[in-house]
């Protein structure tokens, strides 16, 4: 019988796996899972905590079938190779990922060893999704319809054998990292597949609306079990597309739709990434490569802690610091804030959300700074700036977002949360908190700002046409 590596790297789970399915089919399986020192000496300890407690969990699954995970820490290709050795296995196999250093570190290793890849990270992978020409597309709704077109064949179902392959106890395995749970994502694939069954039975129809709603619990919270492969795409798809079989409310319909767009989102910075792995280091739009960004350290700083004076800023990024999570509203507000307000190269927030997002993830993270900065494939345009104020007022309309992360600013009453800088001197004294002193004033005012944007951009865009 063959000796099959299954090598494990962002696809902790059992259900719809592609790469394990050929494996079990095939041999005896060898769960295998190499600590890359490559990518853990980025500074990401939120996300590090879940990918260690979602490998125990793995291992705990693994156990119970009879086998067990085989942990190595060392350059992949090196320990790959030894335990080829070890196992005398006849084939490696994994799910194909799509970022650049997976990329260049998959050739190189399929030279050596028996590599084989198999699609699964995405419900189709990013050479597939292509125009007629075979060239990718560069704009969300022509991908999206593209991708809809395609036809879209639902996960199996086979059933997992009550019994893996026993491990031999002389295959050596490292111990696992010692981790904790990130507060509020407890790891693993049946915590996965619970929070999707829960949400789409229950906020799903509401969706369209409260996805937005900083206040309240309007989106799915999947991305780090989509992040770490806890979690099929192609099995997400394949509920929401039942759902959207049934009688449907016109609201629960349009809920359902574009939570499936968001998937789709997903997928096409994915593609993006993919195709042309420059935006990592520089914008996709090369008019905007010579924006005059601002070198303002003590902003950036200020920033970074929540210390900007505008509350739903500070809320957002102390909850960043906090939680290692933040609302997809209020990713769109801080970038914004950063880039356009402040005028700092987007990619220093790019760079700080890699370092404490738990599902930070180098296509979406990348694709949403660039969307947010205007820089990008499908961007909001570069003249469309957040006013954080507004934002604040209409989707934290009670100030309970604010409240729960800024607690200084936990007693202004609901005129003045948004905008704390305007409340009375006398209203300041009787509440106890004094706006500079208590709460820092805005770093910049709002309205000031647009006109030093807008020119910066625009400067750009010229010099790159003359």
């Amino acid at each position: 019988m063959p000796t099959i590596l299954w090598w494990i790297r962002r696809d902790l789970r059992l259900h719809d796996h592609p790469a394990l399915d050929y494996a079990l089919q095939r041999g005896r399986v060898i769960p295998v899972f190499i600590l890359d020192e490559a990518l853990l000496k980025n500074d990401a300890p939120y996300r590090k905590n879940f990918l260690f407690s979602g490998l125990r969990d793995l291992d705990a699954e693994l156990r119970k079938k009879g086998s067990k995970l085989v942990l190595r820490r060392g350059e992949p290709l090196v320990e790959l190779y030894r335990l080829v050795q070890e196992t005398s296995a006849d084939e490696i196999v994994a799910l194909e990922d799509y970022s650049p250093y997976a990329r260049i570190r998959d050739e190189r290793i399929a030279k050596s060893l028996p590599l084989r890849l198999f699609a699964g990270e995405t419900v189709f992978p990013p050479y597939m999704v292509v125009k007629s020409d075979g060239t990718p597309y560069t704009v969300f709704t022509p991908f999206s319809k593209a991708w809809k077109a395609l036809p879209f064949v639902s996960p199996s179902g086979l059933s997992l054998p009550e019994r893996f392959p026993s491990i031999p106890d002389e295959i050596l395995s490292f111990p696992f990292p010692e981790a904790s749970s990130p507060e509020g994502f407890l790891p693993g694939e049946t915590e996965a597949i619970n929070r999707m069954e829960r949400f789409l039975a229950g906020t799903v129809g509401q969706y369209a609306e409260s996805r937005n709603r900083l206040d309240q619990e309007g989106t799915s919270m999947l991305s780090p079990y989509f992040r770490f492969g806890m979690l099929s795409p192609r099995m997400a798809v394949s509920r929401v597309w039942k759902l959207l079989q049934e009688p449907l409310l016109p609201e629960e319909k349009k809920g359902c739709e574009t939570w499936l767009n968001e998937l789709i989102w997903r997928e096409f910075y994915i593609s993006i990434l993919y195709h042309f792995p420059h935006v990592l280091k520089m914008a996709f739009n090369p008019a905007l490569r010579a924006i005059e960004w601002r070198n303002a350290s003590n902003e950036l700083e200020a920033w970074k802690a929540g210390m900007t004076g505008y509350p739903v800023v500070d809320a957002a990024m102390r909850q960043l610091r906090a939680t290692g999570w933040m609302h997809n509203r209020a990713r769109m507000i801080v970038a914004s804030f950063l880039s356009k307000d402040l005028l700092i190269n987007w990619q220093e927030g790019e760079h700080w959300f890699m370092q404490w997002l738990i599902d930070g993830d180098p296509a979406s993270n990348n694709g949403g700074w660039q969307w947010t900065a205007g820089v990008g494939t499908d961007a909001a345009p570069y003249f469309r700036i957040f006013n954080p104020v507004l934002q604040s007022a209409r989707f934290d309309p009670h100030g309970l977002y604010i409240r729960k992360w800024v607690p200084e600013l936990r007693n202004v009453p609901e005129q003045y949360i948004h905008s704390p800088w305007t409340m009375p001197v006398s209203l300041q004294s009787s509440l106890g908190i004094h706006i500079g002193k208590d709460y820092p004033v805005p770093i910049v005012m709002h309205h000031e700002t647009r006109t030093r944007v807008l020119e910066a951009y625009r400067k750009s865009q010229k010099t790159y046409t003359s």
